[in-house]
């Protein structure tokens, strides 16, 4: 929501008021005067340049008695690990007073504020290990326990900290903010800008001569080149017309050691230089040999890209732009994936090519994306890059679990599905999927879940996830008065046949609690565990329901995920890999179970947890009744190993009597 200098103008005046009320107030009446402080803070600091301009106030609202009473009271005391806990709070005064209090020590290490209890280099000593403890808020969208606790009151911490960064400066958090911009790239997102901002502002550090990094920033190199000097002609970053000159005058050879550079670069960062889509469109016109080298192609992208060459050509020039840059990465793993050689693709993606988008699809790509190249050219992006990159979507700040899930599944396992959808939803602003023989039309459909547009989404997802979050919603309606969990007969409806029609749930609908929880997990063995199943590979990915918990393991929500297949890891550990459409698949849920995205054998964009760690978080699961395993050969122990984890989270206030009696005997 676009919010205007005026109404921040207004905000302050309300601010400076609610301030001085309570230093005129009494100690007694204090307490009341101080609500209208904190509600006044929070909407300023929703606002840009709020937060600078509460630290310029932080010696009048300390003064007044903001922080009297509380913990904050003695910044001295302050422990910089506790902020996290503070700043995910559910309740909005914790995390505005949290805010406020760093926000004093900012002006107190900016020598702006002479505060009697701590110093300038305790200040900036503290800001800067808070910073690093919470340096996903710097760049990472809210999680889902943030969405489903704070609301709105998440974005409070990410304006703070990206204030905090400004002015503190990111070479005391460099080395903390290299680590996380690779575990975030080695999920490969499809939404890379976040992480592009940040890899900028530690190029920014590099070339300021007053920033001394010291000993720290060792692999930064790797990633500010990746975007703004792959190659040896652009080491300089000379600007794109400079390249392209110096393009038109290279040898086979030069245009040879370009190509390789840039491919490179590419597929070890998942990361798309804006000088890449100039080299690809100069090599249009020379050999596909080079156009091979550029994506970085094995036998099999290069095989598709012989196959397909007019349609590859026509991608690059309907869809590859400096400002679409990531499309190069979504084009090379959409050939090696091979789906153009599915009949209906490569007719779907012409058609994607030739698209005429309604006006209120080029709107809202232009508002969220502005005007650089045409909406046609952002949404084939977009398309590429979720066909190139099916587990890289990500639900963004929005209650949307379902339709990012459906959309990823249909990347990944049906393609010209996927494409079909896109054009409905582009070109007719209209989707109609049937629910049990009936037409749902996404336009005739009331709201769906989420109550406002989503915005922060990429370019797909922008256009086609309103629509299947009205006809998701609706499906739902349509069961009301049925017994049991809807997604009995909503996800196979809407996300495809091949989602299985045995559906299984631990918990009772109406009461909350626990239910037949031994049944469930035996049937979950015998039908995914290979163990148990016959050593069966899951064939179509099935989706299922997770009791999400935090790092404390106290239950969060109810979040849709993808089971995508279960196997052996590298050290013979068996585990479930899964999609997770939560942006960051990286969580800790509590309880020593921390969700792996990275050095268990998962490819790019899975998550992964050990088997029975997955199970003890599963709530709801889709198999197929006509392959039933071997239940009598899953021991009790194993079942009790994972009933002892639900009991210790999610489940421990949802236990029967009889249940939690027989627990404490097992």
């Amino acid at each position: 929501m676009a919010r205007t200098s005026d109404e921040l103008t207004g905000l302050l005046k309300q601010f400076d008021d609610a301030v001085k009320r309570l230093d005129d107030a009494g100690d007694v009446a204090k307490p009341g005067k101080l609500p209208d402080v904190l509600i006044t803070a929070r909407q300023v600091m929703l606002h840009e340049g709020g937060c600078e301009a509460i630290e310029q106030r932080a010696r009048a609202f300390e003064e007044a008695g903001v922080f009297r009473g509380s913990d904050w009271e003695t910044p001295q005391f302050l422990v910089p690990s506790l902020t996290p806990h503070a700043l995910k709070s559910a309740d909005p005064n914790t995390v505005v007073i949290e805010a406020l209090s760093e926000l004093r020590l900012l002006a107190v290490a900016k020598g702006d504020y002479r505060h009697p209890h701590v110093s300038m280099e305790q200040s900036h000593h503290y800001l800067t290990q808070a910073m690093a403890i919470n340096l996903r808020l710097l760049f990472g969208a809210p999680t889902e326990a943030e969405r489903e606790t704070q609301g709105e009151m998440a974005q409070v911490p990410r304006h703070l900290f990206s204030h905090l960064a400004e002015r503190i400066g990111y070479e005391h958090i460099i080395d903390r903010l290299i680590e996380e911009i690779w575990r975030i790239l080695e999920q490969r997102p499809i939404q890379v800008d976040p992480v592009k901002q940040m890899i900028t502002q530690i190029a920014v550090c590099q070339a300021n001569p007053d920033i001394d990094l010291g000993a720290s920033g060792h692999g930064a190199d790797r990633l500010v080149s990746s975007l703004f000097g792959p190659t040896r002609a652009c080491r300089e970053d000379p600007g794109l017309e400079v390249y392209r000159e110096r393009l038109s005058s290279m040898d086979v050879p030069a245009l040879q050691g370009e190509a390789t550079g840039f491919a490179r670069a590419m597929h070890d960062t998942g990361l798309v230089s804006a000088y890449h889509p100039v080299l690809l469109r100069h090599l249009l016109d020379h050999s596909d040999h080079l156009l091979a080298e550029a994506l970085g192609l094995s036998s099999t992208g290069r095989d598709c890209l012989l196959c397909y060459r007019e349609l590859a050509h026509a991608l690059i020039r309907g869809g590859i732009y400096p400002a679409t840059a990531q499309a190069v990465y979504g084009l090379a793993l959409t050939l090696e994936r091979g789906i153009l050689y599915q009949p209906p693709v490569a007719p779907a993606m012409w058609r994607q090519l030739k698209l005429t988008l309604s006006e209120w699809s080029q709107a809202r790509i232009n508002l969220a994306y502005g005007e650089t190249v045409s909406p046609r050219a952002r949404l084939l992006e977009g398309v590429l890059c979720m066909l190139g990159l099916p587990l890289g979507v990500g639900q963004g700040n929005n209650p949307t679990c379902q339709s990012a899930r459906a959309l990823s599944m249909w990347a990944y396992n049906d393609p010209d599905y996927l494409l079909q959808m896109v054009t409905w939803a582009a070109r007719d602003d209209d989707i109609i999927i049937h629910f049990e023989g009936m037409p749902l039309s996404s336009m005739a459909s009331l709201s769906g879940v989420a109550q406002t547009l989503p915005m922060d989404l990429d370019p797909v997802s922008l256009i086609v996830v309103p629509h299947l979050d009205r006809i998701y919603a609706e499906m739902g309606r349509r069961c009301i008065g049925r017994e049991g969990d809807p997604h009995r007969w909503v996800n196979p409806e809407f996300h495809g046949w091949w989602s299985g029609r045995g559906f299984r749930i631990n918990v009772d609908v109406e009461t909350g609690k626990l239910k037949d929880l031994d049944d469930f997990l035996r049937h979950f063995y015998a039908s995914y565990h290979p163990y148990y199943n016959g050593n069966q590979p899951l064939i179509h990915p099935q989706p299922a329901g997770i009791a999400v918990t935090d790092s404390a393991a106290r239950f969060i929500g109810w979040h849709a995920i993808t089971i995508l297949r279960v196997t052996l890891d590298p050290d013979d550990e068996m585990r479930v890999y899964f999609f997770n459409p939560n942006n960051d698949s990286g969580q800790d849920w509590g309880d020593g179970i921390k969700v792996s995205t990275a050095d268990h054998g998962e490819r790019f964009g899975e998550s992964s947890l050990p088997f029975e760690q997955f199970a003890s978080r599963l709530y709801i699961y889709h198999y197929d009744p006509l392959e039933p395993g071997e239940l009598a050969k899953i021991t009790q122990e194993e079942l009790d190993r994972v009933t002892g984890y639900i009991h210790r989270s999610w489940g421990s206030d949802r236990i029967s009597p009889a249940d939690l009696q027989a627990s404490r005997g097992a």
